[in-house]
C-alpha cells in the first residue's frame, strides 16, 4: 500500500505565521511522489479556544471546580464571552473599523490587564496608530482569558508552547508518563478532537510530528498516545529541533509508547527511509538518522553513506493548505523587533543550511544545523520566493539562517532588484565587516528592513573567549551601515558568560547605552547565559573556568548543563537591572542615569569612556574618507 503522509505542527507554535518545518518537508516529500498534507495544529487549537462557547465552557469548568483566580474575568464573564470572536477576527484583519469599535469605552471589560494598560505608550498618528492601540488592547484581553484559563483550568496552558515545564531539562521521561497517563484536560480533548477531524479527512498511514520546541513535546505525545488507542494501524513519527539537540542519548524505551520513529538532523532523508520501509521496500536497517525500539531496547538506525539532499536541490516550501487566513497579529510589548515576530505574516525561508562561521563556543556548532553549511544559488532563491508569493499571497520573508552570509545577500539583493521581485524581508546575521555600508544600501533597496544579530557580553576580553570573530569597534560600524540605510538592528545579548565579572557586566550596559544613543541599535534583548552539552563550553568546560554539576541524564533529554564559575560574579542577580536599563533605553530614555540607578544593590561605575561609541564612528568615518 502507497504511504499518505500527514505533517502536524503541535501546540503550541506561532501564533501569527506558519512554523516553516512542515512545508519544507511537504515540498520535498510531493517531489518524491509521496501523497503529503499538512496541519497546523497550533492555530486550529487557539481559534477554538478562543470561542464564545468554548470561552463559557472554560469559566463553567473553573465554577465547578470552585477555582476563582482572576476573578474580574469571572466578574465579566458574559462580556468575555461576547466579545471574544470580535476580538479575534480584529486581530485576524486588522481593520481599522474594528479597531474603533474595540476602543468604544466599555467595549471590552476592565480586567487585571486592561485596568493597567500602560497610558504613556505614544501611537503614530492616523488610522495606524488607531489599529495598534487597537491591537495593543485586544491582545491585553486576550492574554486575560490566557491567565484565567491557566490560573483556573490547564496549567501548562501558554500562547506560544504548551506544558513546556515538564518538557524543559526533562533528564528523566518519569514526569512526561505520569502526566500521560492522568485524563486529559479540557484544552487537551479539544485538540484531540481537532485532530481526530484531520485524521478521518486525510486518512494516513504515517502522522509526522515536528517538535522544534519543548513546548510542542507534550502536546505531540499526547495526539500520538490518541492514535495508538484509537487508530494502531497509523505509525507514528517525530523530529525537529527538540530531537536534535535533547534525544541525541536517548535510551529509556517508554517514549515508544506512544510513537515508532524519531529522527536526526534534517527531516528529509529519514523521512523517504522511512516510507520505503513502510512500503516493504527496504528493511528496517536501511533507516537514516532514526531511533527506534527493537527488542525493547532503543536502536539507533543509520545506514552509510546517509542519502545527502543538498541545499541548492531542494525545491520551495509548499505552504499551500495552511489557514493564513486564522493567525492572529499579537501586540503585547511594543518593541519594533518583537512586533516582527507576533505581529505579521512571514514566509519563512532559508538562504544556506547551516552557519558558514560555525565558531562560537556557546553554540551547538557540533551538531548538524550548524556545521553543516551548505548554500545556493540566487537565481534558485528568488525561483522559491516566486512561488511561495504565489501560493501563500504574502510578500513578506523571513530568512530564518543562523546566520545569513553576507555574500549571499548582496547575490539575493542584486537578483530581486534584477527581477523585479517585490519583496519585504529580514534576517540573522553576524556583524562583520563585510556589510558595508554599500552592502547595506543594496539591501534596503531590494526589501530589506530589519536584521538580527548577536552583541552576546558586549566585551572584548568575552567577544574574543567566545570566538565571535568580532569586536565591539566593528558591531558599532556595521550597526551604524544598516541604521543609516532604516534597516532596524535588533541585538541579542548576554549575560553571565564563563569568567564574566562585575566589572564587564556593567561595562557591557554601558556599551549597550551608547549603542542606543547613537542610533545604532533600535532594540535588543538580553538573556542569561546557559551551557549546552553540544557546545565547545559544554565538551570543554575546565577550558573556559567553570565546573559542570548537573544535572545527571536518566535516560531521557540531554541539552542544558548547571555549572559554577569560580570566579565570575552572581550573574543571576543582574538579570532585572539589566532589563530594567534596557527597557529605558528602547523607549529613548535613562540615558542620563548613573548605571546605580538600575540595581538594588551596589555596583561599580563603568570604566567605558563616554564617547566610546562615537570615537568608533569616527574612526570608521576616517577610514572611509581615506579609502575614498
Amino acid at each position: 500500500m502507497r504511504s499518505k503522509l500527514l505533517l502536524v505542527t503541535p501546540p503550541f507554535t506561532q501564533l501569527n505565521t506558519a512554523y516553516p518545518a512542515t512545508a519544507y518537508l511537504r515540498g520535498f516529500l510531493e517531489e518524491h511522489a509521496i501523497s503529503t498534507e499538512h496541519c497546523d495544529l497550533s492555530i486550529e487549537l487557539f481559534t477554538s479556544i478562543f470561542t464564545s462557547d468554548f470561552l463559557r465552557s472554560i469559566i463553567k469548568e473553573a465554577e465547578d471546580m470552585q477555582s476563582f483566580n482572576h476573578p474580574l474575568v469571572r466578574k465579566y464573564k458574559k462580556l468575555y464571552i461576547s466579545r471574544v470572536e470580535d476580538v479575534i477576527k480584529f486581530l485576524q484583519k486588522s481593520d481599522i473599523e474594528a479597531a474603533n469599535k474595540i476602543l468604544e469605552k466599555d467595549f471590552l471589560p476592565k480586567g487585571h490587564r486592561l485596568s493597567n494598560v500602560n497610558t504613556k505608550i505614544k501611537w503614530a498618528d492616523g488610522e495606524i496608530g488607531v489599529i495598534d492601540r487597537a491591537k495593543h488592547h485586544a491582545t491585553l484581553f486576550i492574554e486575560e482569558i490566557g491567565d484565567f484559563i491557566q490560573a483556573n483550568v490547564d496549567e501548562f496552558f501558554a500562547f506560544t508552547k504548551y506544558a513546556e515545564q515538564i518538557a524543559t531539562a526533562s533528564c528523566s521521561y518519569d514526569q512526561l508518563d505520569e502526566f500521560l497517563n492522568y485524563e486529559p484536560t479540557l484544552i487537551e480533548d479539544k485538540m484531540l478532537e481537532i485532530f481526530e477531524k484531520q485524521l478521518l479527512k486525510h486518512n494516513p498511514t504515517l502522522v509526522c510530528f515536528t517538535i522544534p520546541f519543548p513546548g510542542n513535546l507534550f502536546a505531540a505525545l499526547r495526539c500520538s498516545q490518541f492514535i495508538k488507542q484509537f487508530y494502531p494501524h497509523i505509525k507514528i513519527a517525530i523530529g525537529g529541533g527538540y530531537c536534535n539537540t535533547e534525544l541525541r542519548s536517548l535510551e529509556d524505551p517508554r517514549i515508544f509508547d506512544c510513537i515508532d520513529f524519531i529522527s536526526m538532523d534534517d527531516g528529509e532523508g529519514p523521512l523517504l527511509k522511512m516510507v520505503n520501509y513502510l512500503e516493504g521496500n527496504v528493511e528496517i536497517n536501511e533507516l537514516e538518522r532514526t531511533y527506534v525500539l527493537e527488542n525493547s531496547r532503543v536502536v539507533y538506525k543509520n545506514k552509510i553513506p546517509n542519502t545527502i539532499y543538498h541545499h541548492k536541490n531542494l525545491p520551495a516550501p509548499n505552504y499551500a493548505g495552511l489557514p493564513y487566513d486564522k493567525y492572529v497579529s499579537f501586540l503585547d510589548v511594543v518593541n519594533p523587533m518583537h512586533r516582527m515576530w507576533t505581529d505579521a505574516r512571514w514566509n519563512k525561508l532559508t538562504i544556506s543550511h547551516g552557519c558558514y562561521w560555525k565558531q562560537c563556543s556557546f553554540c551547538d556548532v557540533n551538531l548538524d544545523y550548524i556545521s553543516n553549511y551548505q548554500n545556493t544559488t540566487a537565481d534558485a532563491l528568488v525561483d522559491k520566493i516566486e512561488k511561495i508569493i504565489k501560493d501563500t499571497g504574502i510578500s513578506g520573508f523571513h530568512f530564518v539562517d543562523e546566520a545569513a552570509p553576507p555574500k549571499m545577500c548582496r547575490a539575493l539583493s542584486l537578483k530581486l532588484i534584477e527581477r523585479n521581485v517585490k519583496i519585504t524581508w529580514w534576517t540573522n546575521i553576524r556583524f562583520e565587516k563585510t556589510f558595508s555600508a554599500e552592502l547595506c544600501e543594496l539591501m534596503a533597496k531590494s526589501g530589506c528592513i530589519a536584521v538580527t544579530g548577536g552583541l552576546e557580553v558586549a566585551s572584548d576580553r568575552l567577544l574574543a573567549k567566545m570566538k565571535k570573530g568580532v569586536d565591539i569597534a566593528q558591531v558599532t560600524r556595521v550597526t551604524h551601515n544598516f541604521s543609516q540605510q532604516n534597516i532596524m538592528v535588533h541585538a541579542y545579548l548576554m549575560y553571565g558568560f564563563p569568567t564574566q565579572n562585575e566589572q564587564e557586566t556593567i561595562d557591557s550596559l554601558e556599551v549597550v547605552k551608547q549603542l542606543f544613543q547613537k542610533n545604532c541599535i533600535q532594540s535588543a534583548y538580553w538573556h542569561q547565559f546557559t551551557t549546552t552539552i553540544h557546545s565547545p563550553i559544554g565538551k570543554n568546560p575546565e577550558d573556559f573556568g567553570i565546573n559542570i554539576i548537573g544535572p545527571s541524564f536518566k535516560g531521557f533529554a540531554q541539552n542544558d548543563l548547571y555549572h559554577e564559575d569560580p570566579t565570575g560574579a552572581d550573574h543571576k542577580i543582574y538579570g532585572k537591572g539589566l532589563n530594567l536599563a534596557l527597557n529605558a533605553y528602547l523607549n529613548n530614555s535613562g540615558f542620563d542615569k548613573e548605571m546605580q540607578n538600575w540595581f538594588d544593590f551596589p555596583v561599580p561605575k563603568t570604566t567605558q569612556s563616554m564617547d566610546l561609541i562615537e570615537s568608533f564612528l569616527l574612526e570608521g568615518m576616517a577610514k572611509t574618507v581615506a579609502v575614498g
